[in-house]
């Protein structure tokens, strides 16, 4: 699948959180939601970019600020507490939400080719619609991307 366009309605999911309870998108209607998608919980680039987000969590209102990864809800846990993010983790082992948001990509490395998470982030507007999005985002350009998107639409 293709990532949804900006202006189209956002792919709805349920998953389970890092404490291992169902988050649903429909439920968070009526706020702006951020949802990125990174390969793995606590590698470098996963680590820069959701503690980028942490650091500007004060500054986003009440954007809703949600991870998205094929890790289990344990490894999530540890993740989150280990850099005290504080926002949601979802684990996405089958990768089915990352396949309807087009981000479950064929990838090469060191001359391996293999599926996997592309890293990329939607802004959802209070509706869920697609207001942004950035697809093969880098960490360091995640909360930098998401903070000019709400000033825009302030």
């Amino acid at each position: 699948m293709s990532t949804p366009a900006e202006g189209t309605k956002a792919p709805a999911f349920t998953l389970l959180d890092q404490h291992e309870q169902k988050v649903q998108l429909s439920k968070l209607a009526g706020r702006k939601v951020l949802v990125y998608f990174y390969p793995r919980a606590d590698t470098p680039g996963c680590t820069k970019q959701a503690c980028g987000l942490r650091d500007i969590r004060d500054q986003v209102g009440d954007t809703v600020i949600i991870g998205i990864s094929p890790d289990k809800p344990a490894a999530l846990k540890k993740f989150d507490e280990k850099y005290g993010l504080g926002f949601t983790l979802l684990s996405d082992p089958d990768h089915e939400v990352a396949e309807q948001y087009g981000v479950w990509v064929e990838k090469k490395n060191y001359g391996r080719t293999y599926m996997g998470v592309q890293r990329s982030a939607f802004l959802l507007d209070e509706s869920g619609r697609v207001i942004k999005a950035w697809p093969k985002i880098s960490p360091a350009d995640t909360p930098k991307h998401l903070l000019a998107a709400l000033a825009a639409e302030a």
